[in-house]
């Protein structure tokens, strides 16, 4: 690198650097909160490092690492701590970048990369294998040499292309004074390639350039499956920012202007416009309207609001304007502290170790360790260098984690493609561990266990009023004026005129020069005839007796028979809900399983947490936007193809049909591929615990090593390819049991 080079590099690595520095959020007692991307992060032993290697760093009070996301979340002391935090992260061996406000967005160009490199290296080992066949078949002399020279000609660029995420991996970890598994890879292969092209060069009879490209074609196969794999998860803190409002409308002195959001600060005046989301918490001095609060409770029913009415920021207004005086600024606001809940569950849940992070944490030294005690232990017993060395490449070869690299990542994607089959949606390979974990399960109710009202019109309402309030119920979008549309949906709707929507109350028209009315029980009493005023929805016209519409919530389908299944399986199930009491000890007794009302979405993570300190593994079933925090902190999630933007990114599998069974099937696809992944591990090192003692007393070449390994790795994949096997539903309890009972 020339001198400019260097420096242009340090010039760009400053930049980066104060950039980081200068996204530092300063919070209410006086510390900093960091975010930063770190594209290093690959497995489960980098959270370890560097939750480990930033404990005790002076100035850093809290690290949290987020696989999912590739991000690092750090809670300095103070905000001027940044630049040594920064610099302790990059001595670990990893670099901190500014967060990407399009991540996600954009195609990820190491799977990209991934992916021409199973192409080079699946050219190279074909045609590698094609030469060697010849050698194998007894071509000596000089045509042995051509070939293997051709041979050479294939694989060391082949290598030197597709090898390049294992190299780098590895000379990284060296650099630091650590191993990861990606060294003995990386070993394993420049040794195979050198020997062979010191063995071809001499005119020796074996060379192993197969061997090399072999390895790296099954290694990639494994590494891009697990890629793709993670790359399906997004983010829901970024669904969830979208809806954070960027400009507000500011009146001052009866003159509205719009200004940054960044600049509303408590004490001002702002007016929200039908169509807006609320940008900060305040209270409304002036206007009527109804609000979408489902952030707040996940009830899609509009809730009516006035004067003196506080609302929480992010919450949707929807038919008339209000003004809003501002009691929190936006950073503090309820959709702030949302995100923030978000963000943090998340997090906590990314902590969570797979189980081929757990065997790669013992599984490189091991192999280190035996391949320099195979080549030290011939070198000293008399064999030359040369086949000390042939022995140490044979043990590099045989151990190398091919089967076990294939282990997860194709269960994984089989698993995907057997729920895709029946309609659900896995975000990535570690939901379907956490899922066959899971032991207790939490529902949401309306969107999830409910979905929508039913509406029962009156006794006693005449044709001639059914048809006036079809018509009324067809001119409003309201969830209750919907159900009434189903009611009467054999009625022909009634004549009106001078029709209108009143915030908060219903839909008023005249109808042969009578007022009629449907909406708000005390707000059609008002023109019915004297009597007691209803409540909820009813309809009424001048002058005329009211008619009070029973409201019932239907069930989404196959929810008494997901709740049974789970009751069958001695899996412990509840709901939480924002809604009223009466609503949700409704669902709960038709169900048969405890309920818990007007939960906000701090007491449902309350709950997960309480859940989860008495050893329970939770999955969460929601649908709202208040779900999202709870669906990042359960230990697993799903949420209807129907629900909200940032409820669909919050969870970890999306069922596409209505019916609630879903859940319990994706719960019996994830016990099977759980046993599958259990049983590859067990085949991988039955393998090894074969074929490392031959290759040890040196009875394995390089080659037969590669053979080896790769008949090992088809094994695996055979077996993975069980899980497309359907079973019969009616079995009892074993499709649903724990992943120890469940049978092969």
């Amino acid at each position: 690198m020339s001198c400019c080079e260097a420096r242009a590099r340090r010039v760009a690595e400053e930049a980066a650097t104060a950039e980081l520095v200068a996204s530092v959020t300063p919070t209410a007692d006086g510390r900093g909160s960091l975010v930063v991307a770190v594209p290093e992060i690959s497995c489960g032993a980098c959270i370890g490092r560097i939750e480990r290697g930033l404990a005790d760093q002076p100035g850093v009070d809290e690290v949290r690492v987020n696989l999912t996301q590739r991000r690092v979340a750090l809670t300095l002391r103070t905000p001027e701590d940044a630049p040594a935090a920064v610099a302790a992260l990059a001595d670990l061996g990893y670099r901190a970048t500014p967060l990407d406000p399009d991540e996600g967005q954009a195609e990820d160009p190491e799977l990209q990369h991934l992916i021409r490199a199973v192409a080079v290296a699946g050219f190279a080992a074909g045609n590698v294998m094609l030469l060697s066949v010849s050698v194998w078949s007894g071509a000596d002399g000089a045509t042995r040499d051509l070939f293997h020279l051709i041979s050479a000609l294939i694989a060391v660029p082949a290598a030197a292309f597709a090898g390049q995420t294992f190299f780098r991996s590895a000379i990284r970890a060296l650099r630091k004074g650590r191993l990861n598994m990606d060294v003995p890879i990386s070993l394993a292969v420049i040794l195979a390639l050198g020997l062979s092209l010191e063995r071809s060069l001499a005119g020796g009879e074996e060379a192993y350039f197969d061997a090399a490209v072999m390895l790296l074609f099954f290694l990639l196969i494994g590494r891009t499956l697990d890629r793709r794999m993670r790359a399906r998860a997004r983010s829901a803190v970024t669904s969830l920012s979208r809806l954070a409002v960027r400009r507000a409308t500011l009146v001052e002195e009866g003159v509205t202007r719009s200004v940054p959001v960044e600049e509303v600060t408590a004490g001002m005046l702002l007016r929200v416009l039908p169509g807006a989301r609320v940008p900060a918490d305040g209270r409304i001095e002036a206007g009527t309207s109804d609000l979408d609060r489902a952030l707040i409770t996940g009830e899609a029913a509009p809730v009516p609001v006035g004067p003196g009415v506080e609302v929480e920021g992010g919450t949707l207004n929807l038919t008339g304007p209000i003004d809003l005086r501002v009691e929190r600024p936006p950073s503090r606001s309820y959709l702030a502290e949302v995100q923030r809940m978000l963000a943090a569950a998340e997090a906590g849940r990314s902590a969570y170790v797979r189980i081929a992070d757990r065997m790669a944490r013992i599984y490189a030294p091991a192999v280190h360790l035996l391949a320099l005690a195979a080549g030290l232990g011939w070198w000293l017993a008399g064999a030359g260098p040369l086949a000390a060395i042939t022995t140490a490449i044979a043990v590099l070869i045989v151990t190398c984690p091919c089967a076990l690299g294939l282990a997860v990542p194709v269960v994984h994607v089989v698993g995907a493609g057997r729920l895709f089959e029946a309609g659900i949606l896995m975000r990535d390979g570690s939901a379907l561990e956490r899922l066959a974990e899971a032991d207790h399960v939490i529902f949401d109710k309306t969107g999830t266990l409910s979905v929508g009202l039913d509406a029962h019109p009156p006794k006693g309402l005449s044709p001639r009023e059914a048809g006036l309030a079809k018509g009324l119920a067809a001119a409003s979008s309201h969830p209750a004026a919907a159900a009434v549309s189903r009611a009467l949906s054999s009625v022909s709707p009634g004549a009106v005129e001078d029709l209108r929507e009143v915030p908060g109350a219903g839909v008023e028209a005249r109808a042969s020069g009578r007022r009629a009315r449907l909406g708000r029980g005390d707000w059609v009493g008002e023109i019915a005839a004297s009597g007691p005023t209803p409540t909820g929805l009813a309809f009424a016209c001048e002058g005329a007796p009211v008619h009070r519409f029973e409201m019932a919530e239907r069930l989404r389908p196959g929810a008494a028979e997901t709740i049974r299944d789970l009751s069958e399986t001695h899996i412990s199930s509840e709901i939480l809900s924002g809604d009223s009491a009466p609503a949700v000890a409704t669902i709960a007794t038709a169900l048969d399983i405890p309920g818990r009302a007007d939960v906000r979405p701090e007491g449902k993570l309350a709950r997960i947490e309480e859940l989860k300190r008495g050893g329970k593994r939770v999955l969460m079933v929601g649908d709202g936007l208040n779900d999202a925090p709870a669906l990042g902190a359960a230990h697993v999630s799903m949420a209807p193809a129907d629900a909200a933007d940032v409820g669909r990114a919050a969870a970890d599998f999306v069922f596409l049909r209505d019916s609630l069974v879903s859940v319990t099937e994706a719960m019996r696809v994830a016990r099977r591929a759980q046993s599958l992944v259990r049983q590859n591990f067990g085949l991988a090192l039955l393998y090894n615990a074969i074929a490392v003692p031959l290759a040890v007393a040196g009875f394995v070449t390089p080659l037969v090593a590669a053979i080896a390994m790769s008949a090992s790795s088809i094994i695996v994949i055979a077996n993975s390819l069980r899980l497309l096997v359907r079973r019969q539903r009616n079995r009892p309890a074993v499709s649903l049991a724990l992943p120890e009972a469940q049978p092969a």
